[in-house]
């Protein structure tokens, strides 16, 4: 059974500057919620127990974000505010551990990867890149669920893409696969990764977009990768590696994705969101048609 999920949340965010300089970028809200309780949300109503956050010295927001706050609990109790209470107290399932490690210096997200070793072991284990908000509205299970299941049926490490438009293929890393583009929700084997390829050169239209699911058998080979692009350990190095000797699918994601690895992204998660938020979605919804019609 899978049950830990790793988080990388050291970067310092420097495509969402200025919001980013003060506070973390996985902090900045969307609605009402910070970007990564939306992320730790995923992977816990996909039956995660385990989060290993990877951070920074500059990130203790995150940490303090799922800690307990005992003073402003009891002061929220004594003011009768019981319903901002139990929001606080349900941040996560009392079943659910926040563990945090440290990369100690910016060498790549199969170096931010490989710190977590000594948390996950030898365990099959998820990668969340807590940029991109999967969301699973209207699904039965969310796609890490089912990618988790694609992973139990098969034993092969997955890799969640979405497909894009083939105009827009240059902008993402593309998989190759053997055979036929799977139907959302299935798998197809990889035989081959290519990083932002020039237009009309790409394999396919299936782009990941940061969920992994791999064996512990990554960190050795994580080890043993000399670093690549820009200096750094690269897990997609890492990844083809793997493929030497174990099968790596692209399993194709179901629902909607939302990079809030920038400005607009985080707009436009905030548009979705909004529109269905059970306190403010109706409220929302007027301030829309009342600003389309000016």
């Amino acid at each position: 059974m899978i049950r830990k999920a790793v988080l990388p949340v050291a970067g310092l965010g420097t495509r969402c500057l200025p919001a980013s300089k003060a506070i973390p970028k996985e902090m900045i809200t969307i609605v009402d919620k910070p970007v990564i309780q939306y992320v730790v949300e995923e992977a816990v109503a996909a039956g995660i127990k385990e989060i290993v956050l990877v951070t920074h010295s500059s990130k203790n927001a995150i940490e303090n974000h799922f800690d307990k706050h005992f003073e402003l609990e009891t002061t929220l109790e004594a003011k009768g505010k019981l319903e901002l209470l139990e929001q606080l107290r349900n941040i996560i399932p009392d079943d659910v551990k926040i563990i945090s490690v440290r990369q100690p210096e910016p060498l790549g997200l199969g170096h931010a990867v490989l710190c977590a070793k000594p948390i996950v072991g030898d365990e099959p284990f998820i990668v969340m890149l807590p940029d991109v908000l999967v969301d699973g509205e209207g699904l039965e299970k969310n796609d890490l669920a089912r990618m988790m299941e694609a992973y139990e049926a098969t034993n092969a490490a997955q890799i969640m893409v979405e497909n894009v438009p083939q105009d827009m293929a240059y902008k993402y890393g593309i998989v190759a696969i053997d055979g036929d583009t799977p139907e959302a929700g299935k798998s197809a084997l990889i035989n081959g990764m290519v990083e932002k390829p020039a237009p009309g050169t790409e394999p396919s239209t299936l782009a990941v977009i940061g969920r992994y699911l791999l064996p512990g058998r990554i960190f050795e080979l994580l080890e043993n990768t000399p670093p690549g692009a820009g200096g750094e350990i690269q897990l997609t190095d890492a990844i083809d590696t793997l493929r030497d000797d174990k099968a790596v699918s692209a399993y194709r994601m179901a629902g909607d994705t939302y990079d809030c690895g920038h400005q607009l992204g985080y707009l436009e998660a905030t548009i979705s969101f909004a529109k269905r938020h059970p306190t403010f979605g109706e409220g929302f919804r007027e301030l829309l048609t009342r600003y389309q019609e000016k």
